[in-house]
C-alpha cells in the first residue's frame, strides 16, 4: 500500500521517546545532509599552498602576497547539485516546524554552492555576505574596543609538536569512548603545511608541521572534539540528521561555543582573544577589497598582532576572493555569553549543531520526543573546574574571557 506524504511506517519513524520522524521529513532530512557533505565548502576554500605564500611574501619584502591554491571546485557539479536539492519535497513536510528548519537548510545549501563557485571570481564577497552576513559595524566596534582594552601579554614559550597534539587528540577520543563506546573521531595527520587544526566529518586533523604551546593542547582539544567532534556525535544520533552537519548559519553558535570552552578548559590567553578581534578587522578590510599587504601591515602595526598570527588571519580573510566567516567567532561568542548571562542552558547546546535562534523551535520539538537531549556531553560541561569557570563566565564582559595564566 502506498503511503501520504508524511504519512508514518515503522521504517520511518525515529526511535525517540514518543516522536517520529518520517515520510518527506525522514527523505529531506537524510538527502540535506548528504548533500552538505558534498558540498563540503571549508575544504574547499582552504588553500593548499601556504607555505608558498609565506615564503613569496618575505621574499617580496612583504610588499606582496602570491595567489591561494585551492582543491577542486564544483563548477561542473553546480548545476546537478542544485537540481537535486530544490527537488526535494520540503513542502510536503507535515511538522511546520520542521518544514522551517530544513527549508532554512535548504537555502543556505544553494548558498553554499555560489559561495564555492565564485571561488576567486569578481561575485565571491557578496556570496559571503550572502551565506556569513556583512561584518556589522557594531561588530567591528566592538573588536576595535577589544583589541584596546584586552592587554597584550608576553606568549607562553613551553612549545610543542604535532605529536604530542596526536597523543592529546587520541587520549580526549578515548575518554568519550568510555562514556559512549560508538563516538567515532579519527586522528589524522595532514599532509598540507600551515593548514593548522581542525574537524571534518567528525574527524580532528592536524597539520604535520603544526607547534603549539603545550598549556593550549588540552584548551584547543576541547575546542576541537569537545565542541565540534561531540556535537557531531550527538547530532547523528538525533532522528533529525541534519543536526550532526549542521542546520542553517549553526557556524556562530559553534564556533562561540567552541572558543568558550577554551575558557572552561583552563586557558584562553589574551592574544587568542586579540586574534578573534583581528580577525573581525580582517574580514571587514576583505570586504572593502583591501589586498593582503594591507591587511597584514595593520594587525601588525596598528593592532600589535604577531607577524605569524597576522599572516594567517590574512590568507584566511582573503580566501576565496574575501571570505567574512572569521568574524562569526567573536560574534558568536559575544552572542554566547549574552546567552549565559540571562540564565541559558548550557548543555542543552550540545544535542548538535544549531543556531541559537532555533533553539526554541528545537526545545519544542524535544518536548515532543522528536529531538533528543544530547547523547554525550563534553569534559567542560561535565568536569568540576570547568564548571566554575562557566559560573565565573555568566558575569563576565567581553573584554575580560581570558586567562593571564595556565592553570597550575
Amino acid at each position: 500500500m502506498q503511503r501520504a506524504a508524511g504519512e508514518c511506517s515503522p521504517a520511518d519513524a525515529g526511535e525517540g521517546r514518543g516522536g517520529a520522524v518520517c515520510g518527506a521529513t525522514r527523505e529531506v532530512d537524510r538527502a540535506l545532509a548528504a548533500m552538505d557533505r558534498r558540498i563540503d565548502w571549508l575544504q574547499r576554500l582552504t588553500p593548499v599552498n601556504v607555505d608558498e605564500i609565506w615564503e613569496g611574501f618575505v621574499a617580496s619584502g612583504f610588499r606582496t602576497m602570491p595567489d591561494s591554491r585551492f582543491s577542486d571546485g564544483l563548477e561542473d557539479e553546480a548545476p546537478s547539485l542544485r537540481e537535486q536539492l530544490f527537488a526535494l519535497p520540503v513542502r510536503e513536510i507535515d511538522d511546520p516546524r520542521i518544514e522551517a528548519l530544513l527549508l532554512e537548510k535548504q537555502r543556505e545549501l544553494d548558498r553554499q554552492i555560489e559561495l564555492v563557485r565564485m571561488r576567486d571570481k569578481a561575485g565571491f564577497i557578496l556570496a559571503s555576505i550572502d551565506l556569513f552576513g556583512p561584518v556589522s559595524e557594531r561588530l567591528l566596534t566592538t573588536a576595535l574596543d577589544l583589541l584596546d582594552a584586552v592587554p597584550i601579554l608576553p606568549k607562553d614559550a613551553e612549545d610543542t609538536d604535532v605529536e604530542t597534539v596526536c597523543r592529546a587528540a587520541r587520549a580526549t577520543v578515548a575518554h568519550y569512548r568510555q562514556a559512549a563506546p560508538d563516538f567515532r573521531c579519527e586522528v589524522i595527520v595532514d599532509p598540507t603545511p600551515g593548514t593548522s587544526m581542525y574537524v571534518d566529518n567528525g574527524d580532528f586533523h592536524v597539520a604535520f608541521d603544526y607547534r603549539t604551546s603545550r598549556h593550549r593542547v588540552r584548551p584547543l582539544l576541547a575546542h576541537e572534539i569537545g565542541t565540534h567532534a561531540v556535537t557531531r556525535h550527538n547530532g547523528a544520533h538525533q532522528p533529525l540528521r541534519t543536526l550532526a552537519g549542521g542546520l542553517a548559519d549553526y557556524d556562530v553558535l559553534q564556533e562561540g561555543l567552541a572558543v568558550l570552552g577554551e575558557y572552561l578548559a583552563g586557558y584562553l590567553p589574551a592574544d587568542r582573544l586579540r586574534i578573534l578581534a583581528a580577525r573581525v578587522v580582517a574580514a571587514h578590510m576583505a570586504v572593502e577589497e583591501a589586498m593582503g599587504p594591507e591587511i597584514y601591515a595593520c594587525l601588525v602595526e596598528e593592532h600589535g598582532i604577531e607577524p605569524a598570527d597576522a599572516f594567517d588571519t590574512t590568507v584566511r580573510a582573503k580566501r576565496g576572493g574575501g571570505l567574512t566567516k572569521d568574524a562569526l567567532y567573536l560574534k558568536g561568542l559575544a552572542e554566547l555569553l549574552a546567552y549565559l548571562r540571562r540564565g541559558g542552558d548550557f548543555a542543552i547546546l550540545f544535542l548538535g549543531k544549531f543556531a541559537l535562534h532555533q533553539l526554541p523551535s528545537l526545545e519544542k520539538l524535544m518536548a515532543d520526543g522528536v529531538v533528543r537531549p544530547p547523547a554525550l556531553l563534553p569534559s567542560v560541561a561535565t568536569d568540576d573546574a570547568p564548571r566554575r569557570r562557566l559560573a565565573q563566565a555568566r558575569s563576565l564582559e567581553l573584554h575580560q574571557l581570558y586567562q593571564e595564566n595556565p592553570p597550575q
